[in-house]
């Protein structure tokens, strides 16, 4: 776990040899001082508990922050800012609508004094909550939500977008293009996130020579999409590209084949989670390529990680789990530096931090837009026969490297 920021020295070196000695000569060195408000740190998970996103992030989410949190304790031991019995961890359901999504914000900040909400899917309950975090001027560390105006023109100082964006997405749409899937049809759902997909990857088909023969919005969320389905056929198009997500991306895609459709054009998939494809089954995605944030099996770092997860909860976890462990963590260790859980102190340590943890590859935590920006990975489903283990569904085709995957800091950005 190695975290960097331009302008800082790491305590390495002579000042660590010199740190050893003082506990060697007189002890262990004593604790650190530490300015938490309310003598604790309150970390929220608001997210989708019941419905379309549950799965992807949801209850599990929390495992994985407890994850991060013991981490944290294992990693500075009796110097850690924040012992055990100070760390509180609040949770409730935004069920992807930005009203409630505003008001459990409220609640988590006002009542439960809520240092940091992690999480949020959906785009609009995303936007909701990152207006009221700049309202109470404490931290949302936005996890699973994918729309560019985090970043952009609602942008603010007390908000980060951690894990991904639309424009993220659709990098992998070029692949598609130059593969002979010039003319496609989109199907989108009709709230931000859909909205906010369809320009990026009408924008990145475009830019690659593709054309964009018609977008059409459904409502979300949806359980019917065969007339949606029949009307984008009926262009003719290479691939239809859905940008339907979790739940509903599972009734799509269901439909999609049973349809017939899948003989005439290619599917591509915007938003996709490990969690998908393991509840509709390897076969009914198998070849879709799709652009992905984190893979479980990528690596041996990433396989110990999800080893860890999966004897706690059963399952193998998405890019959504991981990110909200690495918030945590990164979240937590800017305590640790600060010696406060102060947002203005937190957000002085977390900008232009560069990291290297179990999600955030080539990380960086962008100063002028708060973006993280990482390594993303181009996805392919593989067929049955290839899969050799239970989720291991994926293989990893092209790696996006952290400066190409994610956008310049958007002009419409000002804090």
């Amino acid at each position: 776990m190695t975290t960097t920021r331009s302008g800082l020295v790491t305590v390495t070196g002579f000042a660590a040899s010199a740190l050893m000695l003082a506990g060697c000569a007189g002890g262990p060195p004593p604790a650190p001082e530490s300015d938490l408000s309310n003598d604790k740190v309150v970390i929220g998970l608001l997210n989708d508990q019941s419905g379309v996103y549950k799965d992807l992030s949801g209850p599990n989410s929390k495992v994985a922050i407890e994850m991060a949190i013991e981490d944290y304790l294992a990693e500075y031991g009796d110097q850690a800012v924040v012992t055990e019995d100070q760390i509180e961890i609040v949770m409730a359901d935004t069920q992807n609508k930005p009203d409630v999504a505003n008001t459990q914000a409220q609640q988590m900040y006002d009542r439960s004094n809520a240092d940091v909400i992690l999480d949020v899917p959906a785009s609009s309950a995303a936007l909701a909550v990152a207006e009221v975090a700049n309202q109470k001027k404490k931290l949302h560390i936005n996890i699973s939500a994918a729309t560019t105006e985090l970043t952009g023109a609602a942008c603010n100082p007390y908000t980060f977008h951690w894990a991904y964006n639309t424009q993220m997405l659709a990098k992998g749409a070029a692949g598609v293009v130059e593969d002979g899937g010039e003319t496609w049809s989109l199907v989108y759902p009709d709230y931000a996130f859909g909205q906010d997909m369809v320009k990026s990857f009408t924008a990145a088909v475009e830019d690659a020579g593709g054309t964009v023969n018609e977008a059409i919005a459904t409502p979300f969320p949806n359980d019917n999409f065969s007339t949606f389905i029949t009307r984008a056929a009926s262009t003719d198009p290479d691939v239809i590209g859905t940008m339907a997500a979790g739940g509903d991306l599972i009734n799509f895609v269901k439909q999609f084949n049973q349809s017939g459709v899948r003989d005439q054009a290619q599917l591509a998939v915007g938003l996709m989670f490990i969690t998908d494809i393991h509840s509709l089954g390897v076969d009914e995605f198998s070849g879709t390529t799709f652009t992905d944030a984190w893979y479980w099996n990528y690596d041996e770092q990433n396989r110990e990680f999800a080893d860890r997860f999966l004897d706690l909860t059963d399952t193998r976890p998405s890019f959504a789990h991981a990110a909200n462990y690495s918030a945590a963590y990164q979240y937590l260790d800017a305590i640790q530096r600060a010696g406060t859980d102060d947002a203005d102190a937190i957000i002085e340590e977390l900008e232009g931090l560069k990291v290297d943890d179990v999600f955030l590859r080539n990380g960086e935590i962008r100063a002028g837009d708060h973006s993280v920006v990482h390594d993303s990975y181009v996805a392919k489903v593989k067929d049955a026969a290839d899969v050799e283990e239970d989720w291991d569904y994926e293989e990893i085709t092209a790696t996006i490297p952290a400066e190409d995957a994610f956008p310049d800091v958007n002009p419409n950005c000002s804090m």
